[in-house]
């Protein structure tokens, strides 16, 4: 705990373009936790490095995405908005990590065989020790509640693990961290295909809402957003492309699905795609006109930037330097 609340802790990757779903399934959600929660939010860019980057494109990409953190209405006084690769921490947690990880246990990590089958060319030990650094991402801040998709159990749970063990041989020296999965949007499917999650990664064009699409390009892709033959607007899985576009509109509205449903009674697809993309458009327009405006001011952002990694850096290293004592590092001579 810092200052009598919980501590939470997420991040996003420095790659590709935040998508609808990013925003309504996490970043819009962190908004609201840090009333709550002493909130720790990093731009995670040592990940993104196990696929290789242009490092021009890539210190672009991580700074556009913590404007974006900013942009979306988080307080970088209330919230700690950070790079990952300014807080040295994380990888120094990381190697002493690896020596408490099985490798039976990253054999079993789903997202390694799926990244690897897509970059055949180029499986390198980053890629098969990422959950490591996860796990060092969230217990070096003494981490009570990691925001959760369903898809990243896994990758908690394996922290969870690896917690555990180190403190059965050193003591209490990892707070145990667990689950927070938000209840609204947790979980937007592609558009094209609403089966598979909306994913910044997609090569659809037209499977994802990116957070700076324009609104007459946002309009036309939900137009051409698959449904069915139904002709009939329920909210079921038995219609997974209407049932998509009801969590979209239910998570940027705050209705609840029956609300929803009773609001399109007696309407057409054309009519709840038109209603959909019009509400996604007002919701994404305050965000892209504060990006804009932030962009602009070099000097506030570069301030955001110096002062939220030196607050990462006091607690990280707090815990850092608990962990190096336990193992048996030499102490340092101050």
């Amino acid at each position: 705990m810092i200052d009598g609340k919980k501590v939470l802790f997420s991040g996003m990757q420095a790659t590709g373009t935040l998508t609808l779903g990013n925003y309504l399934g996490a970043l819009k959600n962190w908004v609201t936790l840090s009333e709550e929660y002493e909130c720790f939010y990093s731009v995670v860019d040592l990940h993104s490095i196990t696929v290789r980057q242009e490092p021009a494109e890539l210190r672009k990409r991580a700074r556009n995405l913590l404007t974006l953190y900013l942009a979306a209405g988080l307080d970088p006084q209330k919230n700690c908005i950070y790079y990952q690769s300014h807080v040295s921490g994380h990888a120094e947690l990381s190697w002493i990590l690896n020596c408490f990880t099985y490798m039976g246990e990253l054999n079993r990590m789903t997202q390694f065989k799926d990244k690897a089958a897509k970059h055949a060319d180029n499986i390198n030990a980053g890629l098969f020790t990422y959950p490591v650094l996860m796990a060092a991402d969230i217990l070096l801040y003494q981490t009570d509640m990691v925001p959760v998709g369903v898809d990243q159990m896994q990758h908690l749970e394996i922290t969870r693990d690896i917690a555990q063990r180190f403190n059965a041989v050193y003591g209490d020296v990892f707070t145990i961290p667990e689950a927070y999965i938000g209840k609204s949007g947790a979980k937007i499917m592609s558009l094209q295909n609403p089966q598979k999650k909306m994913s910044k990664s997609d090569e659809n064009p037209n499977a994802s809402i990116y957070l700076m699409d324009e609104p007459d390009v946002i309009l036309r892709k939900f137009k051409r957003a698959v449904t069915d033959s139904e002709g009939q607007i329920l909210y079921r899985e038995e219609q997974p492309g209407i049932r998509n576009l009801l969590d979209i509109y239910c998570a940027c509205t705050g209705k609840s699905p029956e609300e929803a449903v009773k609001e399109f009674e007696g309407k057409g697809y054309g009519e709840l795609k038109e209603a959909v993309g019009e509400t996604v458009v007002s919701v994404l327009k305050p965000v892209q006109d504060e990006f804009a405006r932030l962009s602009e001011d070099k000097s506030y952002l570069d301030s955001i930037i110096k002062e939220n990694a030196q607050k990462a850096n006091y607690y990280a290293t707090k815990t850092l330097r608990k962990v190096q004592k336990k193992v048996g590092f030499p102490e340092r001579i101050r």
